[in-house]
């Protein structure tokens, strides 16, 4: 069973839309883990634009299962790491600008950040993960820079699918059995959805966890939030 971690952004923008606290962001996370989210996945961006940091400390004392927070590793993001001390720290190269996450790391270019970074991670009890783009090269060097985990970014994998999904699984599925070669656990995300998901789960060997926000919500305006949970479980039972 690969485990689902349901990534609240979205909820949080809503919420922010009207400034007050519907829907409330806490009550929906322990509502997703009831529904059968195996984990809680936040982005706390430097603008607050979705998740605030009032947020994260508010999320830290509820969520009983696999607490993720996913960001860009500056001061303020392994401050929050500190005092939280999540179960995973997703690693992202995002700009501070940037929509959504649309690229794993140059790790090469990145070596002496990502080093540090997990070393520090290693030292608070925090698993590291870092977003990669599905090439062996970018999964060697996650090994040399002492990662724990690498999350594959999908979104190549998602605008192909409907092309040629074998093509586009292919370097994914190459990818995975790498990173099991080389002891690395493997999540994957972005644009992963019910039309997508049982197939790129029956491809790519050794996932530990997908991350999924933006297509579990869309679903959730027709299904209602539990049935989708529960819908995505299904994809990868």
């Amino acid at each position: 069973m690969v485990n689902l971690s349901v990534n609240i952004n979205k909820i949080a923008t809503l919420r922010n839309a009207r400034g007050a606290d519907l829907p409330n962001l806490v009550q929906f996370a322990k509502d997703c883990e009831r529904f059968g989210a195996d984990g809680i996945t936040i982005h706390p961006r430097p603008d607050e634009r979705h998740i605030t940091t009032q947020d994260v400390y508010d999320l830290a004392s509820v969520v009983q299962t696999e607490f993720n927070i996913e960001g860009y590793p500056d001061g303020r993001f392994m401050s929050l790491i500190k005092e939280v001390k999540p179960k995973q720290a997703t690693l992202v190269p995002d700009a501070p600008g940037v929509l959504t996450s649309d690229n794993g790391w140059n790790i090469e270019k990145n070596k002496d950040l990502l080093i540090s970074t997990i070393n520090a991670l290693r030292g608070l009890g925090v698993r590291s993960s870092i977003f990669v783009n599905a090439d062996e090269e970018s999964i060697h060097l996650a090994r040399k820079v002492n990662a724990d985990a690498i999350e594959l970014y999908t979104g190549p994998f998602a605008e192909d699918f409907d092309h040629n999904r074998d093509a586009a699984v292919a370097k994914y599925a190459q990818a995975a059995e790498v990173a099991h070669d080389l002891g690395l656990r493997i999540n994957a995300g972005h644009d992963l959805n019910l039309n997508n998901l049982a197939f790129f789960k029956e491809k790519v060997k050794h996932l530990s966890e997908v991350s999924i926000g933006h297509a579990i919500m869309s679903d959730a305006l027709y299904i209602g939030i539990e049935n989708a949970i529960q819908a995505y479980k299904n994809c990868l039972s």
